[in-house]
């Protein structure tokens, strides 16, 4: 969920893509060839980029079998030293959580499970400061909301319904600020503060990797260079072979916080050009 803002910044937990990844499910892109190779290399500089920001990277057993394996995120929320295990709304995805499931136990989290019939993706749990949203849809329905809200012990969940995209973070991410940014056309904006609009739908995309650092996605680069203008650092990756199967740079790994110092206000101010949106419109 949210990263550290300190070296160690803590652990992330990533699955190298199978030999299958091609025949990953496709949702909302338009089915084209995906270069299983290509795949990997890519794969490996994503890992690069988490190593090169101070995250020790664990890796999570292979699942050839499982084409979409790699989107490691989906099959575990973690918060604090709590991991909850997924219930895919896609059946091909639940037997994902087995190797997930090691890998918490590894890392010496409390582990539990979201139960039939609740379904619930770690792609559609966004941990923003005091609050956890949560998208609903496709893959994540009331029930495993309501579950969810449970064994995170009485923080505050915040139901989004979504439109359009595979999961919440598909439309919607966090700064290192606690800001949110994303594309408005595809959340229920009712339920949010203000949030600022991306320039490009890829740019909805960030991975917070410390202080004043996010990872992007290169299909972004309008977001980027704003992002950069508004005194971030921005590293970004190209990830077009998970693009391809609805991915995004999120997707990819699980990122453990390590102990927290006090981030300060690390505040980014806001580029002139930035819109910001909520229930009432612009803001």
């Amino acid at each position: 969920m949210d990263a550290a803002g300190s070296a160690p910044a803590g652990r992330a937990l990533v699955r190298p893509p199978g030999p299958r990844l091609a025949e990953g499910i496709v949702t909302h892109a338009a089915r084209r060839p995906v270069d299983v190779e290509l795949a990997a290399r890519q794969h490996d500089a994503y890992v690069a980029a988490l190593r090169a920001a101070g995250w020790h990277v664990r890796g999570v057993a292979p699942a050839d079998d499982l084409p979409d394996a790699v989107f490691v995120e989906d099959a575990l929320v973690v918060s604090g030293d709590l991991a909850v295990l997924g219930r895919s709304g896609a059946p091909s995805r639940r037997g994902e959580t087995t190797g997930a499931e090691r890998a918490a136990r590894e890392l010496g989290l409390r582990v539990e499970r979201i139960e039939e019939p609740g379904t619930l993706d770690g792609g559609d749990v966004l941990d923003v400061g005091g609050t956890v949203y949560v998208g609903r849809g496709a893959r994540t329905n009331e029930e495993g909301i309501c579950q969810l809200a449970r064994l995170l012990g009485g923080r505050k969940v915040v139901p989004v319904d979504i439109r359009g995209c595979l999961h919440l973070k598909s439309a919607m991410t966090a700064l290192p600020d606690g800001g949110l940014i994303g594309v408005p056309e595809m959340v229920d904006t009712s339920v949010l503060p203000c949030l600022q609009v991306v320039s490009e739908p890829e740019g909805a995309h960030v991975v917070v990797l410390g202080l004043g650092h996010v990872l992007m996605a290169a299909s972004a680069p309008r977001t980027a260079a704003r992002l950069a203008a508004d005194g971030l650092r921005v590293t970004s990756v190209d990830i077009s072979e998970f693009e391809a199967l609805d991915g995004c740079v999120t997707c990819l790994s699980v990122l453990v916080p390590g102990p927290r110092r006090d981030r300060g206000a690390n505040r980014t101010s806001q580029h002139p050009d930035a819109g910001f949106r909520n229930a009432d419109g612009i803001c």
